[in-house]
C-alpha cells in the first residue's frame, strides 16, 4: 500500500468509524434519520468525500463530508480517540475519550462530553473543543444560551431487534423478536460507550455492540432519549481543521466583532494573548474589523479610531449579517443593531406573546412576570442581537422583538432631559389610560388594601378581572397579603378560578409558602384538592418547593394526602425524591397510600429503593400497614428488593431484609431473584447480604439459570473481551495478563456462592451445568474445593439458638393428659391448649394457668387455605382459625371479623416461649426458614389472595375496593374512575360514572 499520498481525510476515516453522529449544517434528507436528535453509527468511509451512516432505526446510506457537510459528530468516544494526560475534571474520567471540552477561562479545567453536554461547569464560560489529541482549539460561544437537542436512539429502555451487524445466533429468541435495552456501556476498555447492554422479552439478556468498530448490532423499534446535546457546538464530519468552517475563533478576515464580556474576564483571557493596556478600553463599546490572524492563532481587530489590538480568539464575537466595512461606532449601532446601550425601552405587556418570543432567547420565567408592561434600560446587547435590560430593580434577557423603544423611532436617542421626559410621559399615560384589571392585579400584588377598596367602587372594576393570565385573589395569595385577601373574599372573589395552568389561588398560596392563605381561603370554601393542568394538588407543590408549613397546614385541613398528579406521582413520591424525610412522616402519619404506584408503576417502596433513599425506605417501613406490602411487585414482577439489588442501594436493601423482612427469593416477570440481578451486575455487597441472611441460592430463573451460572458466564465473557483487548495474546494464554476488576468479580462471586452451598450440577434449559459455562480450569477445581470444604463443615451442636422451630414445637405438641394424642382442644377464655378432644371434657381448670375452663374448641383446619391445621390465636376475641401463614395477612378475624390487636402461634398457647419462632405482636412475620413448604404456600396463597382482588379490588389501583361502575360493566374504585376518560378494561370513553353503595 503507497502510503506517500495519505492525507487528512485519510485520518479522518480511520478516526471517524465507530462514531455517533446525527444530522449535519447540510442536511437536505428528510426524515431517513428519524428526525432531528435521532443518533447513527458511522460504518465505513467510501471515500473521503462520502461516509456510510446506519441510524438506529436501520436506515443504512451514504452521505456527504467533503464540501457539503451532512452530518455532526455527537460522540467519538466509540472510536478509540483519546486525550493521554487529561482527566475530566467533574466525572474524573481519565484519559478524556472523544471530545474533549477545555475551558477558555478557567485555567486546565477539562470536561468529557457527557458533562459538557450535561451542563456541567458554569455556562457563561467559554470553552474550547479539541476533537482529537494535538488537534486544533477551536474556541465557542457560552452553552448559556446555545440551542439544545434531545438525543434520541438506542439508549436505557428503547424497544430493539437485531440489526445488520447481527452474529449472535437465536440469542434473541429469533429474528424479530424484541428486547429492552438498560444501559449503555462499554464494549471494551478502549472503546467507551460503544455497545448496549439488553434483556430480551425471552429472558436472554447480553452486551450487543453500538458503534464498536462502526458495527451494529441492534436496530431500534421504538427509540428512547439520551440526554441533550449543543448542537451547534459539535464538530462537522469531515472538517479540516484551521482552514473549514470554524476556522480559528470561527472568524475569517474581514469579519466584524464585538467584545462583549466584562472586563475583569476580558483582561484574564488576555494574559499571553497580547495583554491588557488602557487603550484597548476603546474595544468595549465598539466593532472592529478583522485585519489579520497570527501564527498563535490571535486575532489582529482594527477600530475606526485608526488602532489595532491582537486578541485572544475567546474574547471575540462575530458580529452576524454584516457586510460592510464598519466606518464608525455609531454607524455600526444604527445599522446593523436597532438599539443602542442606554436606551429606554418599554416591555411587552402580552404574557403568551412574550412567552412564544423568548423561546431561544434567554427564555421565560415566572419571576419576569412584574416586568410586562414596565420601562426599563438597555444595558448590554449580546452577539446575536438579544437585549440586557435593566428593569424592576433587576436584569433580564429579551428578545429584540419583545420590547419597543419609548423614545421615537428612527433617530437616534437625544440627551438625558429627552429620556426623562419620554419616560414621564409613557407612565403618565399609562396611570390615565390604564386598565382596570391591570391596576387591580398589580395593587393586590403589592398588598394595598386601601387603594383595592377604591378599585373596586368603580362601576368597570371586575373583582375576578385578569391581567397577565392571572387575578387579584391569585397575585395576592401567592404574595401572603392577608388584608386583601379578606378584602376581595368580602366582595364575593371566585376562589376557583384558575389561571393558564390551571392554578388556583390555593396553588399559588402554596408557590408563595402562604399557610395563612390557605388557611383563609379554606375557611372561605376554597377547594384544597383541586388541581391544575398537570394535575398537582396544593400539596404537590408545597412538597416539591420544600415548603413544610404549607404541607403540615394542607394536612391539618383535612386535603386528601395521596392524589396522583400527570405522571401517577402522590405527594409521597415527590418527598421521597426531594429527600423531605419531614415532609414523609408528616403524609404518612395522615394515612398517606403508600401502596398508590405512578405511572411506571412505582409505589412508594418500590420509588425509594430506586432512588437509593434509605432514610425514607426506613421511614416507610416503620409506617407499613400491612407486612407484605414489602413485597409488592411491579408488573414486571419486580420488588423494592429487586429494584435495590438492581442498582446497588446496599443500605436500602439491608432495611429491606432486615427491617422490612422481604422475602429474598420472590421472582420477576423473567424468574430473576434479587441474587440473580446483584450477581449480573455484580454487585458484591448486596450478593454477600442476600447470601448470609439465608436466600436460596439454587433457584432458577427463566433460561434455567441460576445465580451461580450467571456468575460463571460474566467470567467467561470478561476473558473474552479481554482477549480482544489484549495486544500480545500470547501473555495471556501464559496466564500473565492482567485481570479486569469485572473478571476478579465474577470469580470471587462464584466462589463466594460455591462456598455458601450453591449446587455446582445443576443444569439449566440447555442441559449446561455452571461449570460448562467455565473454561479456566483454576477457576473449576477452586470451586469445587470451595464447595466441599463448605459440606465437610464439622455440625454444630444444637442449642436453644439452633434449634428449628418446627422441632420446638414437637415438644408441646403432646396431650398434658394421655400424651398419646396431639393437642387439638383450645380453652377458653384463657386461651391456651394442653390435652387433645378426648381428654378436653375431663379438665376442669387449665393444666397451664389454673383458670376454670368455660369452653373447649376443637382446633380445625385453616379455613383460609384448607391445607394446614389453624395454628394462631386472634386477640382479643380468642379465635383460634387460621394457620401461621394466612395469618400474617389479615387485620381481622375471618370468623367473627373483630379486629386483630394481636397475634400468639401455636406454640405460645401450648405453653412455650416466644423466641425467633413468632413474634407476638400484629405484624409478625414468620422467617422464612421457618415456614413448612413456604414456595408453594406463599404461591397458593397469593393466587387465592389475586383471585379475590379480580373479584373485589379495583383493577387500576388493586388496593381499593370497587365502587364505580361505567357503562360498559366494568368498575374501578371512586378515587381512580374519576380520572379516567375511557374504560381501562375495555378502552371505550367513559360516558357515565355510577357510584355503588
Amino acid at each position: 500500500m503507497d502510503n506517500t499520498n495519505t492525507t487528512r481525510p485519510g485520518r479522518v476515516v480511520m478516526e471517524g468509524v465507530g462514531a455517533r453522529v446525527g444530522r449535519g449544517p447540510d442536511w437536505k434528507w428528510g426524515k431517513q434519520d428519524g428526525g432531528e436528535g435521532h443518533l447513527g453509527t458511522v460504518r465505513n468511509f467510501e471515500s473521503p468525500e462520502e461516509v456510510v451512516v446506519v441510524w438506529d432505526n436501520g436506515t443504512a446510506a451514504n452521505y456527504r463530508c467533503a464540501g457539503a457537510y451532512d452530518l455532526r459528530i455527537v460522540d467519538s468516544a466509540p472510536t478509540g480517540i483519546k486525550h493521554d494526560g487529561t482527566m475530566c475534571d467533574t466525572c474524573r474520567m481519565q484519559p478524556i475519550f472523544g471530545i474533549r471540552w477545555k475551558c477558555a477561562e478557567c485555567p486546565n479545567y477539562d470536561l468529557c462530553s457527557a458533562c459538557y453536554h450535561g451542563d456541567k461547569h458554569h455556562l457563561r464560560h467559554r470553552f474550547y473543543r479539541i476533537n482529537t489529541p494535538g488537534g486544533d482549539r477551536v474556541p465557542l460561544e457560552p452553552r448559556r444560551k446555545a440551542k439544545k437537542v434531545t438525543a434520541r436512539g438506542i439508549f436505557p429502555s428503547a424497544r430493539v431487534v437485531r440489526g445488520v451487524d447481527w452474529q449472535w445466533e437465536d440469542q434473541d429468541g429469533g429474528n424479530g423478536r424484541r428486547g429492552k435495552v438498560t444501559e449503555v456501556q462499554d464494549w471494551s476498555a478502549s472503546s467507551p460507550r460503544s455497545a448496549a447492554y439488553v434483556i430480551w422479552d425471552n429472558g436472554a439478556k447480553n452486551l450487543y455492540r453500538v458503534g464498536f468498530e462502526g458495527m451494529s448490532d441492534l436496530k431500534v423499534v421504538s427509540d428512547a432519549k439520551g440526554g441533550t446535546f449543543y448542537r451547534d457546538h459539535l464538530p462537522v464530519l469531515g472538517e479540516q481543521g484551521p482552514g473549514g468552517r470554524s476556522g480559528p475563533g470561527g472568524l475569517a478576515i474581514g469579519d466584524q466583532t464585538n467584545v462583549d464580556l466584562d472586563l475583569e474576564i476580558v483582561q484574564s483571557l488576555q494574559h499571553g494573548h497580547g495583554g491588557w493596556t488602557d487603550g484597548m478600553y476603546e474595544c468595549l463599546g465598539t466593532t472592529g474589523t478583522v485585519v489579520g490572524i497570527d501564527e498563535d492563532h490571535d486575532i489582529v481587530v482594527s477600530y475606526p479610531s485608526g488602532n489595532r489590538w491582537t486578541f485572544n480568539p475567546a474574547v471575540l464575537t462575530k458580529v452576524p449579517n454584516s457586510n460592510s466595512t464598519v466606518t464608525s461606532a455609531s454607524e455600526t449601532s444604527v445599522s446593523t443593531v436597532p438599539f443602542q446601550v442606554g436606551d429606554l425601552v418599554q416591555i411587552c405587556s402580552d404574557l403568551e406573546r412574550i412567552k412564544v418570543l423568548q423561546r431561544g432567547h434567554g427564555e421565560w420565567a415566572e419571576a419576569m412576570l412584574p416586568t410586562l408592561g414596565k420601562i426599563g434600560r438597555v444595558q448590554q446587547i449580546y452577539h446575536d442581537l438579544d437585549l440586557k435590560v435593566e428593569v424592576c430593580g433587576t436584569s433580564w434577557t429579551y428578545n429584540p422583538a419583545a420590547v419597543t423603544k419609548v423614545a421615537s423611532d428612527g433617530t437616534a436617542v437625544g440627551s438625558s432631559s429627552e429620556r426623562l421626559s419620554a419616560l414621564l410621559k409613557k407612565l403618565f399615560e399609562t396611570h390615565v389610560s390604564g386598565d382596570v384589571n391591570e391596576e387591580l392585579v398589580k395593587t393586590a400584588a403589592n398588598g394595598d388594601s386601601v387603594k383595592i377598596e377604591e378599585i373596586l367602587k368603580r362601576t368597570e372594576a371586575d373583582v375576578n378581572g385578569m391581567f397577565a393570565g392571572h387575578t387579584a385573589l391569585q397575585a395576592a395569595s401567592q404574595n401572603g397579603h392577608i388584608d386583601v385577601v379578606k378584602l376581595l373574599i368580602r366582595h364575593f372573589v371566585d376562589l376557583e378560578t384558575e389561571d393558564k395552568d390551571g392554578d388556583r389561588a390555593v396553588h399559588h398560596a402554596a408557590f408563595g409558602d402562604e399557610a395563612s392563605v390557605i388557611e383563609l381561603i379554606h375557611r372561605a370554601g376554597a377547594d384544597l384538592n383541586a388541581r391544575n393542568k398537570r394535575r398537582q394538588t396544593a400539596l404537590h407543590i408545597g412538597v416539591n418547593k420544600g415548603h413544610i408549613g404549607v404541607v403540615k397546614t394542607l394536612l391539618d385541613l383535612g386535603c386528601h394526602p395521596s392524589l396522583q398528579d400527570t405522571e401517577g406521582d402522590t405527594p409521597l413520591h415527590d418527598s421521597i425524591s426531594k429527600k423531605r424525610d419531614d415532609m414523609l412522616t408528616l403524609l404518612l402519619e395522615r394515612n398517606a397510600d403508600i401502596c398508590i404506584a405512578n405511572n411506571n408503576g412505582f409505589n412508594a417502596l418500590h420509588h425509594a429503593a430506586l432512588r437509593g433513599n434509605p432514610s425514607a425506605m426506613r421511614i416507610l417501613l416503620a409506617h407499613l400497614p400491612r407486612p407484605w406490602i414489602v413485597d409488592e411487585k411491579k408488573d414486571d414482577g419486580y420488588t423494592a428488593l429487586h429494584l435495590a439489588a438492581l442498582n446497588n442501594h446496599v443500605e436500602v436493601a439491608e432495611l429491606l431484609v432486615h427491617q422490612g423482612r422481604a422475602n429474598m427469593d420472590l421472582q420477576n416477570v423473567n424468574q430473576q431473584t434479587p441474587l440473580h440481578l446483584a450477581v449480573e451486575r455484580q454487585h458484591t455487597q448486596i450478593v454477600r447480604l442476600l447470601v448470609r441472611e439465608g436466600c436460596k441460592l439454587d433457584i432458577p430463573d427463566k433460561d434455567g439459570d441460576t445465580p451461580l451460572h450467571e456468575a460463571l458466564r460474566h467470567h467467561t465473557l470478561s476473558q473474552l473481551r479481554q482477549l480482544q483487548d489484549m495486544q500480545d495474546v500470547g501473555k495471556l494464554l501464559m496466564g500473565l495478563g492482567t485481570q479486569g476488576a469485572d473478571k476478579k468479580s465474577s470469580a470471587s462471586i462464584a466462589c463466594f456462592l460455591a462456598a455458601h452451598g450453591a449446587d455446582l450440577n445443576v443444569k439449566n434449559k440447555k442441559g449446561q451445568s455452571p461449570l460448562d459455562l467455565c473454561p479456566d480450569p483454576n477457576l473449576c477445581k477452586a470451586l469445587a474445593k470451595c464447595h466441599k470444604e463448605k459440606r465437610s463443615e464439622p455440625m454444630v451442636a444444637p442449642n436453644t439458638a439452633t434449634i428449628h422451630p418446627h422441632q420446638v414445637q414437637e415438644a408441646y405438641e403432646e396431650c398434658m393428659v394421655c400424651s398419646d394424642m396431639k393437642r387439638d382442644t383450645l380453652f377458653g377464655p384463657c386461651g391456651h391448649i394442653a390435652t387433645c378432644s378426648l381428654c378436653s371434657p375431663r379438665v376442669k381448670k387449665c393444666l397451664l394457668c389454673k383458670e376454670p375452663v368455660q369452653s373447649r374448641t376443637k382446633i380445625e383446619e385453616c379455613v383460609v387455605c384448607s391445607d394446614k391445621k389453624a395454628s394462631t390465636l386472634f386477640e382479643p376475641c380468642g379465635h383460634m382459625c387460621a394457620c401461621d401463614s394466612c395469618a400474617a395477612l389479615m387485620k381481622k378475624c375471618v370468623q367473627c371479623r373483630s379486629h386483630i390487636e394481636k397475634m400468639s402461634p401455636f406454640i405460645v398457647c401450648c405453653g412455650g416461649k416466644v423466641s425467633s419462632i413468632a413474634p407476638t405482636s400484629v405484624n409478625v412475620h414468620v422467617p422464612q426458614q421457618a415456614r413448612p413448604n413456604n414456595a408453594n404456600d406463599v404461591q397458593k396463597l397469593q393466587q387465592q389472595l389475586q383471585d379475590i382482588k379480580d373479584q373485589t379490588m379495583c383493577p387500576v389501583c388493586l388496593d381499593r375496593l370497587k365502587n364505580m361502575i361505567f357503562l360498559c360493566g366494568h368498575g374501578t374504585c371512586q378515587m381512580c374512575g374519576d380520572r379516567m376518560a375511557e374504560c381501562p378494561i375495555c378502552r371505550k370513553a367513559v360516558e357515565k360514572r355510577i357510584l355503588l353503595y
